[in-house]
């Protein structure tokens, strides 16, 4: 791609900003409700719609009772606003697409009033691109909305980035009100958003390039596992670009900062960096991660606090708090 086709700036433009939930849990693996329930109220309070189980939520990790509980606690704290969860099939390789799985999960998300963002499976990862679309237009008849997402393998191996083509035909479903992307690919991105501003410029290109948080000035929405960090931050950040505040880019490059230190390799331990940035923030009490879920050393953090404390320092804590009251 040449840089005159990349999309301009969309300045003073507001931003849908959803963000994934971290399950909170205790070193015994057991979640811990109460932690969860604040998490989700600070996110929405925020302005961000809180997005659980979610990759950020070990939605590959915990069992379907978990699952539907996470569902309900969301519900009760959210009440009519709009909360996004993820639909998850786990499966083998060489797995068929399983309508009937799937069609359970978004059920029962929209059974607790929230709105499925459909993960991809083995088996919707092994159909050819025609298969593909027709799986998502008999899934647009289970619900009135849903958001679909392209996983690159770096964080899964069951991911898929799709074609063009095939994303093409997803933006002609209008069950489907957007798409999650992490590719991790600034150019397959910039594509996303020229193609949505073609054919369906109602369509949210949410990103989730936790590496490239600055794409909302191209016309991208996000769906990010980091703004479970910061959301006030991430909330304030979103005001200032909505304002023409150039603030807004002081703010950027420091949560970028943030990103490119916790998803760094291995990426699924950003996990364990947000459970141990969120306790340093006195949020939760603990910072161990669901079992099974990778880990970072202790040494991590020197570089969290000293990252807090510049958030700190420059009065954009004070000031996040500030727009929430």
């Amino acid at each position: 791609m040449q840089i005159d086709a990349i999309p301009g700036w969309r300045t003073k433009r507001k931003i849908l900003g959803m963000s994934a939930i971290l399950l909170p849990v205790t070193a015994a693996g057991e979640v811990v409700w109460k932690e969860l329930r604040d998490h989700v109220a600070r996110t929405l309070e925020s302005g961000l719609i809180p997005a659980v189980n979610m990759d950020t939520g070990y939605a590959h990790l915990i069992d379907e009772s978990t699952r539907v509980r996470v569902l309900r606690e969301t519900q009760q704290v959210c009440g009519s606003a709009m909360y996004v969860a993820g639909a998850f099939v786990g499966d083998e390789p060489d797995a068929d697409f399983d309508f009937e799985r799937y069609a359970a999960q978004m059920e029962s998300i929209a059974s607790h009033g929230g709105t499925p963002v459909v993960f991809q499976s083995f088996g919707l990862r092994n159909l050819d691109d025609s298969s593909t679309v027709e799986a998502y237009v008999r899934l647009a008849s289970v619900v009135d909305r849903f958001i679909a997402f392209e996983l690159g393998e770096v964080f899964a191996p069951f991911g898929k980035i799709y074609s063009l083509d095939v994303y093409e035909q997803l933006l002609r479903i209008p069950a489907c009100m957007g798409a999650k992307h992490s590719s991790l690919d600034r150019h397959l991105e910039w594509e996303r958003i020229a193609l949505r501003d073609r054919i369906r410029p109602d369509f949210h290109v949410l990103t989730g390039n936790d590496l490239a948080i600055d794409m909302v000035m191209y016309g991208s929405d996000y769906l990010l596992g980091l703004s479970t960090f910061a959301p006030d931050l991430f909330a304030l950040r979103d005001r200032m670009w909505e304002a023409g505040d150039a603030e807004f880019f002081h703010l950027n490059d420091w949560l970028q900062y943030l990103g490119f230190f916790t998803f760094r390799r291995p990426v699924p331990a950003y996990k364990h960096s947000a459970a141990q940035f969120l306790k340093l923030r006195g949020w939760i009490t603990s910072d161990a991660t669901f079992p099974g879920s990778p880990q970072r050393p202790p040494s991590d953090l020197q570089v969290l606090e000293h990252i807090l404390a510049h958030f700190r320092e420059t009065g954009w804590i004070d000031a996040a708090s500030g727009m929430g009251k």
